[in-house]
């Protein structure tokens, strides 16, 4: 497996799913592709509302209390990938790879760069001219920052990763300081290239390029992530 890996993908769509299962999930399938037990991931799905403050959060870039987010029904976690404080919830395409970096000559910039290529391609895909800006964080159209990348690796295996707003509800956005960006705006896909599409549409350009981008041929869709978790590893127990 290990010779293949670069070409092997297992491909699982979440659907619209809570975070703390999906990030518990991610972090299974790391420990099984740190054990060479399954080839590369890619998850892709939509979060129920939530705020995630990563390892260089700054605490005043969440604007409200924790006890207003539960009473707006927002979970909030601080997790480890690397960033700031963002917003994930319904509206947005999210994918998450799990991948063996040391297949890639462990070069964590590199990789980053590559998901920002993917982030662009599916945006000019859509008809808009995407890009990154100099300083900051995330992708960028018309000095709107639609979307936010963030990752982390353990063992050399890496989980986390990209968002792409498609039609999210602004009004989410001003509970916090995205990414702790303040002078440029959040924007939507919706909003920007006034076509209404949805999360899942984009998700799936999303996975194909990022299929393009990595070089992957072999791609496995998997329909029960949770049997597919089971089946690879050596306890039964799977919550």
């Amino acid at each position: 497996m290990q010779g293949s890996a670069l070409k092997q993908l297992i491909h699982a769509n979440l659907g619209r799913a809570k975070y703390e299962p999906t990030w518990n999930i991610q972090k299974k399938l790391v420990d099984l592709r740190y054990l060479f037990k399954i080839p590369d991931c890619l998850l892709v799905c939509e979060h129920y509302p939530v705020i995630t403050m990563g390892r260089g959060t700054e605490k005043g870039n969440l604007l409200v209390s924790e006890e207003s987010l539960r009473e707006k029904g927002i979970e909030l976690f601080e997790i480890e990938r690397g960033g700031d404080i963002t917003f994930h919830g319904p509206g947005q395409a999210v994918i998450y790879p799990i991948i063996n970096l040391k297949d890639r000559n462990g070069d964590v910039h590199k990789y980053l760069r590559d998901l920002e290529r993917v982030a662009v391609q599916t945006l000019e895909d859509i008809g808009l001219k995407a890009g990154i800006k100099e300083g900051l964080t995330g992708i960028w159209v018309d000095d709107h920052k639609v979307g936010a990348i963030g990752i982390a690796v353990s063992r050399w295996i890496t989980y986390h990763g990209l968002a792409l707003n498609v039609s999210t509800d602004p009004d989410y956005f001003e509970l916090i300081n995205p990414c702790g960006i303040t002078e440029f705006p959040v924007g939507s896909i919706t909003e920007l290239s006034g076509q209404e599409l949805s999360a899942d549409f984009v998700g799936n350009l999303l996975v194909e390029n990022f299929v393009d981008e990595f070089g992957y041929n072999n791609i496995e869709r998997v329909e029960n992530l949770s049997d597919y978790i089971k089946k690879h590893s050596d306890s039964t127990q799977f919550d």
